[in-house]
């Protein structure tokens, strides 16, 4: 076997185009997140009510959009596919400056739903063809690393900007996200479409994919990861405010924390982690999670505030750790044991799983959360354990995770 380089962060002057377009995409989308409810509140005569179901639905409508278009990536390459993604998430966000019912919004967040979906199925495709075996971690830890500052950033502009409250930032906020994905669509012109030549590889399409076993518990065990993303944005914030009665701040100050440790400790953990073996680095993720877990449940415990505020950022820091540890391992896995020439099939599938997390998330979560603290820490704990268990499965079967970061074989 031979040892890369790792020592170094990826080298962005051949691909810094791509690298530019995740941080614009990023920031758009860190800018409008955190006022998308209140923008439908402000400028349409909806209801809270009408507004989440015409948002719930268009998130479950776009389940099938990454393995539609999976067999598109296959044929034509990654490359038209996400610039077709953009075009379609900028005409998602044109069409909410003149939506006013609950079909309208519908629509148009289902362009925006579907080509998200769609655009992360494509980037793992981009970064497995243009990233050399030994560097794919590496380089799915720097995209992870400006996505999640991007995040942050456009979640500060954000702030700053509602804070005036009028109705034109808010369609200011529109307006820009959707030049962000103009934008992100001229600078993916410069990425090399690499497509893979047709050959025995590409047999048996779909059916190929979903008899393949070996992926089908990858894409489990990556149902299980995605779980655990979901709960910094959907249970955390409302147990430390509403649950634990802890100042408003508190929630922000994960959302932080979480941004900062991702964004600027993502390169540093995974130069560290060069040598181990994947599987092992993806259990070891999933105690992260589960040590965070417990740490919430015991904030519940304590009777001081200031104890309870520490115990809960300390229950961040180890949560955000299973992050950070399991994120580029779970890409690089699912990417590198596909076939070139059904990865687009097989990521869409892998894609499917975090897109269905996500649909199912905010009513499982705050189902358990109204059964009480125990009933949903324990129930995640219990969902990491699986997720242990998955990756030590995957870790005696799937070559790609039996493999150790950044050794090229």
């Amino acid at each position: 076997m031979t040892t890369p380089d790792c020592t170094v962060r990826p080298s962005t002057a051949r691909h810094g185009r791509l690298v530019a377009a995740i941080v614009i995409d990023s920031i758009g989308t860190g800018v409008f997140v955190p006022v998308s409810m209140l923008y439908f509140l402000a400028t349409t005569p909806l209801t809270l009510v009408q507004v989440g179901a015409a948002l719930t639905t268009a998130g479950l409508l776009a389940l099938p959009a990454g393995p539609l278009v999976g067999g598109l990536v296959d044929r034509y390459g990654a490359k038209p596919v996400l610039q077709a993604a953009n075009v379609a998430q900028a005409l998602g966000f044109a069409g909410y400056l003149l939506v006013d019912q609950t079909w309208q919004i519908a629509i148009c967040a289902w362009l925006n739903s579907a080509g998200r979906a769609v655009s992360f199925s494509c980037y793992g495709v981009t970064v497995t063809a243009l990233a050399a075996p030994g560097q794919r971690e590496r380089w799915f830890g720097l995209l992870g690393s400006v996505r999640n500052l991007g995040y942050a950033l456009g979640g500060l502009l954000s702030a700053v900007a509602i804070s005036f409250g009028a109705h034109g930032v808010h369609t200011a906020i529109v307006v820009v996200n959707a030049l962000s994905y103009v934008t992100a669509y001229v600078l993916i012109r410069a990425v090399p479409n690499i497509r893979p030549e047709a050959g025995q590889d590409a047999a048996g399409g779909w059916g190929r994919v979903l008899r393949d076993r070996r992926y089908l518990s990858l894409v489990a065990h990556q149902l299980c990861f995605a779980i655990s993303l979901f709960v910094l944005n959907i249970a955390i914030p409302v147990y430390a405010v509403d649950v634990l009665g802890l100042p408003g701040w508190t929630a922000g100050a994960v959302f932080s924390l979480n941004a900062l440790m991702v964004g600027f400790g993502q390169g540093v953990v995974v130069r560290w982690l060069r040598g181990r073996i994947r599987s092992r680095v993806l259990v070891a993720g999933h105690a992260c999670f589960a040590a965070g877990y417990l740490l919430f449940l015991a904030a519940d415990r304590s009777a001081a505030l200031a104890l309870a505020v520490g115990v809960v950022l300390l229950g961040a820091v180890s949560y955000t750790f299973g992050e950070i540890l399991g994120g580029p391992i779970t890409s690089t896995v699912a990417a590198e044991s596909a076939p070139d020439a059904l990865r687009g099939r097989y990521l869409a599938l892998n894609q499917l799983a975090v897109t269905v997390a996500g649909a199912v998330s905010p009513a499982a979560l705050s189902a358990l959360l109204s059964m009480g603290a125990s009933a949903m820490w324990l129930t995640l704990v219990g969902i990491s354990v699986l997720g242990a268990t998955l990756a030590t499965a995957i870790g005696k079967v799937v070559p790609a995770a039996q493999s150790r970061i950044g050794v090229v074989p």
